[in-house]
């Protein structure tokens, strides 16, 4: 379907709408969009549509929510009315203890989308939103390693991972829906404050906002930026490889050690927080036969034979 094409859902008057389209112009390669059903996925397949983009979609049901298999049906029907082609693929969500069942389930599903992606060489598109990239920013610097999303980025099984709408707010894509008459899937737990990531959203970032006087989302999301961006480039000019190897670890500048550190953990399914990585840091810069490093879960970090072995 071409971007003049006429079509029922493409109303003539529609800024949030219009916003939208204008974010996915610049990705040209045939993708595969990963689809939830709820406002910020729904109008980024309405967008890649009406642009004429060569995409499909891809419903990942983790059924941990009742009524999960019909949540997954309507979004590919919805998918479908847009002229988008659409699966559905049922994953199981195993979390490692000292793993959140969240943690768990975004694994299961970028390996979801990386094996379906695979298939004809496709770019993998999610819908996070410049709201997202805020939030990220203060939940990885509550953990003490802030970080950010990029625009584009590699996954480790192969394909692109491509966030056409960094730079959209979350009220765009709402808006954008409401245009359509679309009608989202809204997720339960986006709106319970037990989730951490939803009370910045509810409370933090509010109260930041008054704090300044002014929106605290795009200076919130433009800190990531920077921060992905120095993340891209490091990852040019040197190895962050991960290692376990604590003397190329100690030889190594303590940024390029923090992540290769990082990487590491990751590769072993673990996450740490900023005084965590530094105890686990020490193992190597500072070595006087101390103890093994608690990380959580039950699990521990301790040097052995030079190495940094999880136990």
């Amino acid at each position: 379907m071409s971007p003049t094409s006429h079509h029922p859902f493409w109303p003539r008057q529609s800024p949030h709408f219009l916003v939208c389209r204008r974010a996915v112009r610049p990705f040209p390669s045939p993708a595969l969009i990963g689809l939830s059903g709820g406002p910020d996925s729904l109008a980024l397949v309405a967008a890649a549509a009406a642009e004429g983009k060569d995409v499909r979609a891809l419903v990942v049901d983790h059924g941990l929510q009742p009524g999960s298999a019909h949540v997954a049906a309507r979004a590919v029907a919805q998918a479908a009315d847009l002229g988008v082609p659409a699966d559905i693929v049922r994953v199981s969500v195993d979390a490692a203890p000292g793993e959140s069942v969240e943690a768990a389930a975004r694994t299961a599903r970028y390996d979801a989308l990386s094996g379906a992606a695979g298939h004809d060489s496709r770019d993998i598109w999610v819908a996070h939103t410049l709201d997202d990239q805020a939030e990220t920013l203060l939940l990885g610097a509550l953990r003490g390693n802030p970080a950010g999303m990029a625009p584009v980025s590699v996954l480790d099984a192969g394909p692109r991972l491509v966030r056409p709408f960094l730079g959209v707010r979350r009220a765009d894509t709402v808006g954008a829906c409401d245009e359509l008459g679309l009608e989202p899937w809204h997720d339960p737990m986006n709106d319970d404050p037990a989730y951490r990531r939803v009370a910045v959203r509810q409370s933090v970032i509010p109260a930041l906002t008054d704090l300044i006087g002014g929106d605290a989302v795009p200076t919130l999301a433009r800190t990531a930026e920077r921060i992905a961006a120095d993340q891209d480039f490091l990852a040019s000019v040197t190895d962050l490889r991960p290692t376990s190897d604590c003397a190329a670890l100690a030889a190594d500048a303590a940024p390029v050690r923090q992540r290769r550190i990082l990487a590491w953990l990751r590769e072993e399914g673990q996450q740490v927080t900023g005084s965590q990585l530094g105890d686990v840091e020490r193992l190597c810069t500072d070595w006087h036969g101390q103890g093994p490093v608690t990380i959580g879960g039950g699990h521990s970090v301790a040097r052995i034979d030079g190495r940094l072995t999880l136990s």
